[in-house]
């Protein structure tokens, strides 16, 4: 089959500032800044080179990539947080140019990003519906075609006619899926923002892929969920620091994945780790394990450190959750001070909070992912960066640990009934 994507040495830079806060400024004041650095340039050329503005820095999102799609192939992008994955993907929907390299796409590509991407907020869904068809180029005919299907798909129809800034999340992006996979594009975009979706929607989108793929179209798939990834692909590219480490069978790249070294130890700072939290006025500071390594049968006991970054000092209404991961990061433990109606208020950087799991992993590789909300702004959102290692151990008096065929061994009991 041919290529229907063909990328050529692409790189993405950007440039990031270190004076702090923006500030608005005046057009003149711009206009002026720019000239004069022209007129510096102009006459003190070697200067203006040697400068050295230690207020910016150049970061290469993505570096000196390669590769070719064929038509109808699935292929998953996978990579810790700040990869460039959703960087390559913004650059393939023409979202953002690349700073070189050269991109070829034969057909047309229906992108779903992220949440908002896409929609007008204040449009209905019908209206959005025929707004994403005419930015694919299609007609009013061909959209009302398939406008039931999208609508069935969506689960959406009491809705239909409220504008989208209403919807809840999943609901966003129930129907934003449904209007770029029904409306017969090409190629098929599609980053992280299944996650937001339930366990059954989830399910019906990847069936959906399966489909579209059957009819010869091709699909770009990007998630931290692996069992998706398994059960979609048949590909897969790894990224690291902007670029492809691996490209070729999924259950190598995987495998590849779980081996690139990850944050771990007894004590680890976690200020510098990617985050995906929106406000981050209240960030997690560092994680020390009470107990390390971790063996099999044992507590897990960590404490967590929580730090302010600007005046504010108090924050209420603090909803603390924490996750363990498997290998595939597929959620197995699950937990936040909610369960427990534990009130949470953060009124000093001094505190640390600590937390006691009863330890029913088999020993394993795990993934420790971390999530802070206050008042229902979610303030800091660590994923996958931490690697938990769970070590053989003698809980039942055997160490023959590899026997265990499931993902937990709770405490179990067998008694021996003598009927008369």
């Amino acid at each position: 089959m041919s290529a229907v994507i063909k990328v050529e040495n692409l790189s993405k830079k950007y440039i990031i500032s270190h004076q702090g806060l923006e500030r608005y400024t005046a057009l003149r004041d711009v206009i002026m800044e720019k000239l004069n650095g022209a007129i510096a340039r102009i006459r003190y050329p070697l200067a203006a080179h040697n400068q050295n503005d230690n207020t910016h820095e150049e970061f290469w999102a993505l570096k000196n990539i390669n590769f070719e799609i064929k038509q109808g192939e699935r292929v998953g992008i996978i990579g810790r947080n700040g990869a460039g994955k959703s960087t390559l993907l913004k650059i393939l929907s023409r979202i953002t140019e690349p700073t070189t390299g050269r991109i070829r796409i034969r057909g047309r590509i229906a992108s779903l990003l992220e949440v908002g991407t896409g929609f007008h907020p204040e449009l209905t869904g019908r209206e959005n519906i025929f707004l994403n068809g005419a930015i694919l180029g299609m007609g009013k005919a061909e959209i009302k075609k398939k406008f039931d299907e999208i609508v069935a798909f969506a689960e959406v129809e009491k809705f239909l006619d409220t504008p989208v800034k209403r919807y809840s999340s999943g609901m966003y992006v129930r129907l934003a899926f449904a209007v770029a996979s029904h409306l017969e594009p090409e190629i098929l975009v599609v980053d992280e923002v299944l996650a937001v979706g339930d366990t059954i929607f989830q399910k019906k989108c990847i069936d959906r892929m399966m489909e579209v793929s059957g009819q010869g179209r091709t699909i770009l798939f990007v998630s931290h969920n692996f069992s998706a990834v398994k059960a979609l692909c048949s590909k897969t590219m790894l990224l690291k620091t902007g670029k492809i480490t691996f490209s070729g069978d999924v259950d190598q790249a995987i495998d590849k994945y779980s081996g690139e070294s990850f944050l771990t130890g007894k004590e680890i700072s976690l200020i510098d780790i990617e985050r995906r939290g929106t406000a981050q006025e209240l960030i997690f500071d560092k994680l020390t394990f009470l107990n390390y390594p971790v063996h099999f049968g044992e507590p897990i006991k960590f404490k967590i450190k929580l730090k302010s970054t600007g005046i504010q000092k108090m924050f209420t209404g603090i909803d603390f959750g924490f996750a363990i991961r498997d290998r595939n990061l597929n959620t197995i433990i699950h937990c936040s001070n909610r369960y427990l109606n534990f009130r949470i208020e953060h009124v000093s950087d001094d505190i640390e909070y600590l937390i006691e799991i009863e330890n029913i992993l088999k020993p394993d590789i795990y993934y420790l992912v971390f999530f802070l909300r206050s008042e229902e702004v979610i303030q800091d959102w660590l994923t996958n960066e931490i690697k938990l290692e769970i070590n053989d151990g003698n809980k039942y008096g055997f160490y023959d640990t590899k026997q265990i065929q499931g993902a937990i061994l709770p405490k179990f009991n067998i008694t021996l009934i003598k009927n008369i």
